[in-house]
């Protein structure tokens, strides 16, 4: 007896969803895999201690002497400077929205504007901060650059931390107003505690977005080959050192770009590898 195959159409739209989620997968790790290669055959030659120890010296982007010391400082300096600026505004907002106005309108209407703020290009910010520089007369410098970031970074840390806050229990919350805490005990002792590796992940992303960014800062915070000694200082970073090293049109330095685009590739790498490290380590204190 031949028994006829009939399928129903939950099962045909399971199979087409599977197919196009592992297309998705297989686009996304092949374009990782493909970026990864590009940057490792062209810059690993070119890579040498010389190269991340030393400033650029004289005739540097003429295929000469020197380094991209003063871009790593710099793409650290302001990364982390805007991340941490952006962190001391974030929290308290993420945590105002789930403690005191939660699902009410006026918390859809900021979370609306967090994702707005979220995908404007990063050009337009680094625009709106170079005419607020030129307004109180200030120059390209780290200070310049910080600011630039931690507005970039805001939306993103806030969205996420928000995102982390709401798959809280609320019976933890609960448990800590019915004996006696008020709203901001309960944020600060239980929701930040119990939320803290995901808050930890959420700054890390949004420090990997910034120092990753060249469009913003390449108003704000100038280029220099020096190091940076102070706050009104100009500050190179690694995508504007990429951006003018392939620029050239000497295929030695070009290839010192694709150099520096894997000291950035293996900054991110590191720090997306240390936040997993440390909300694995801190999520032994969280109640589940």
């Amino acid at each position: 007896m031949v028994r006829s195959w009939h399928f129903k159409p939950r099962h045909v739209a399971e199979t087409v969803a599977k197919f196009f989620m592992l297309l998705s997968f297989l686009i996304v790790a092949a374009s990782l895999l493909s970026i990864l290669w590009t940057v490792l055959s062209r810059g690993l030659p070119a890579l040498s201690w010389e190269m991340i120890s030393q400033t650029p010296k004289g005739g540097y982007y003429l295929g000469k002497e020197g380094g991209i010391l003063n871009a790593i400082i710099g793409s650290l300096l302001l990364a982390g400077g805007g991340t941490l600026v952006a962190l001391v505004i974030s929290l308290p907002i993420a945590l105002f929205l789930e403690t005191y106005v939660m699902k009410t309108r006026w918390a859809r209407y900021v979370r609306l504007t967090l994702d707005i703020l979220w995908g404007i290009p990063s050009i337009v910010y680094g625009a709106f901060a170079f005419t607020l520089m030129l307004a109180m007369g200030l120059r390209a410098s780290m200070l310049g650059g910080i600011i630039v970031l931690a507005l970039l970074e805001i939306p993103i840390m806030t969205r996420a931390m928000d995102e982390v806050i709401r798959l809280m229990p609320e019976e933890l919350s609960q448990a800590s107003l019915a004996v006696g805490a008020s709203k901001l005990e309960t944020a600060i002792r239980v929701t930040v505690r119990q939320m803290l590796p995901g808050i930890v992940t959420a700054t890390l992303l949004a420090f990997g977005r910034g120092i990753g960014d060249a469009a913003s800062v390449l108003y704000t915070a100038g280029y220099t080959d020096r190091i940076p000694t102070s706050l009104s200082s100009p500050t190179a970073s690694l995508p504007l050192a990429i951006y003018f090293q392939l620029g050239t049109p000497y295929p030695e330095v070009q290839q010192r770009a694709y150099a520096s685009a894997l000291v950035l590739t293996l900054i991110v790498l590191i720090v997306s590898l240390g936040s997993r490290l440390v909300s694995a380590r801190l999520g032994r204190f969280i109640n589940r």
